[in-house]
This record gives structure tokens, C-alpha cells and sequence, in this order.
């Protein structure tokens, strides 16, 4: 790099001064002010293009790090799952050997779920199956019953504000 002292500047404004002459002089330093200014900003837009692309691979490879530790997780999670499931079927296919063995076929408890083993309508069914909620169940989680709410007259809608001002103004003030 080029060093400049104070004396190697004053130099180069004298010999200016000389050549350019007085009047242009304050002309040619603001554009050579502009232009210098100009390439520390692209300097300056380079590196930080620089550390942006550098951050970027250093980001792309932390994530393919995390994946990889996700997918490590996933296996072990998954075998772990199905170690567990197939000591769970082997316990249960053992310690239900004995009920299944009384029947001929699958099918002479799994068609009627309502009465359990040998006709008796107290054991429970085996297999037990999924019935579908229906489809105001979640009114039904409520916690006030509606039998409730009506009898108190508990609101179970949402009114706009002209209803609600017409249900409860007074008779006789309606019009005018």
C-alpha cells in the first residue's frame, strides 16, 4: 500500500493547485471526494456480500448437521418404537392365547361387539371398536348443560348490537 505522510500530501495539493489552477480546484476535490466515497461503499458492499455468503454456508451446513441429528433421532425413536411394539404383541399374543383359543374363527367375536365372550352381554367385547364422535360433540363438552342455560336464559348466541338494542328496549320507544 501506498504510504502518504503529511508532507507527500501537502505536495500533491501544491502541484495541483499550480496545474488545475484556483477556480477548478474546490470542483475537482468534491468529485474526487464523490468518487472515493463511492468506492468505500462498493468496498464496503463487497465484503459484506463476502460475510453474507460466508454466514450463508456456515447457516447451510448447521442445518444439515441439525437434519442429520433429526433423522439420527427419528431412527432411534422409530426402533425403539418398534422394539417395544413387537415385545408389546408378543405379551399380548401370550397372555391372550388362552381366551382366543376357545373359539373356532376370528369372526364368532368380532361380529357382534355389543355382546362379549360366550354370549355374556356383562364381559366386555372383544375388540373393542372406534365409533366416530358425532357432529355437535363439542357442544355436548360444554361445560354448562343447554337444558341449563335455557330455563336461566343464558345466552347460547352471539346477537349483533341493532338485535340486542331492539330485544331489550322499551316498549312504546320503538319510532318516532
Amino acid at each position: 500500500m501506498i504510504d502518504f505522510g503529511f508532507d507527500k500530501i501537502a505536495l500533491i495539493g501544491a502541484v495541483a493547485l499550480i496545474v488545475i489552477g484556483p477556480e477548478k480546484l474546490p470542483k475537482l476535490a468534491r468529485t474526487v471526494g464523490h468518487l472515493f466515497g463511492k468506492a468505500q461503499r462498493y468496498v464496503a458492499d463487497v465484503k459484506a456480500e463476502v460475510n453474507r455468503s460466508i454466514e450463508l454456508d456456515e447457516l447451510k451446513k448447521m442445518k444439515s448437521d441439525f437434519e442429520d441429528a433429526a433423522r439420527n433421532v427419528e431412527k432411534s425413536v422409530r426402533s425403539e418404537v418398534e422394539s417395544t411394539n413387537a415385545s408389546f404383541q408378543k405379551d399380548w399374543n401370550s397372555a391372550t392365547k388362552g381366551i382366543t383359543d376357545g373359539f373356532t374363527d376370528s369372526s364368532d367375536y368380532a361380529s357382534d361387539n355389543s355382546i362379549g365372550y360366550n354370549g355374556d352381554p356383562l364381559a366386555p367385547s372383544f375388540p373393542p371398536s372406534y365409533k366416530r364422535p358425532k357432529k355437535n360433540w363439542r357442544v355436548k363438552r360444554g361445560s354448562m348443560p343447554q337444558w341449563y342455560k335455557k330455563r336461566h336464559g343464558i345466552r347460547g348466541q352471539a346477537q349483533s348490537g341493532a338485535a340486542r338494542v331492539a330485544r331489550f328496549r322499551p316498549p312504546g320507544a320503538g319510532s318516532r
